[in-house]
């Protein structure tokens, strides 16, 4: 998948008026996950994305720290510099499309290294109501 693709997808999922708000939230998402991920995780799906996200995933790389959910989206919600509903919302679509983008063994390999708080964030995709 190609980024303006991605970030097109992002855009309709989100209901984004501008691709530039679909590149702030995967900006967001991507550098945030990269903080919670450890190892070679980052690197692992960042091959098999465009370039450009790639270097979102690469940008914390060597940070890698633990937090909940919950402070993994008021993280985003800070980056993108958007309210936490809403950055909420655009989480949960780049992160069904980044399901998309990438193989389902690649996405098994993150939600393997997170705790069972953020599988939320992946089972829900981007419509309806999240379980606790």
């Amino acid at each position: 998948m190609q980024l303006q693709e991605f970030l097109g997808q992002v855009q309709h999922q989100a209901r984004m008026s501008s691709i530039d708000e679909a590149l702030s939230a995967t900006r967001a998402t991507l550098e945030t996950l990269s903080e919670r991920l450890r190892g070679g995780e980052p690197e692992n799906l960042g091959a098999q994305l465009p370039g450009e996200l790639k270097l979102m995933l690469d940008s914390h790389r060597d940070k890698t720290e633990t937090f909940s959910s919950d402070d993994f989206l008021q993280r985003i919600s800070e980056r993108e510099g958007v309210d936490l509903p809403a950055s909420v919302f655009h989480t949960r679509a780049v992160l069904n499309v980044l399901k998309d983008a990438v193989t389902p063994g690649a996405i098994d390999h993150v939600r393997d290294q997170l705790p069972a708080d953020y599988q939320r964030l992946f089972d829900a995709g981007s419509e309806g109501k999240m379980s606790h």
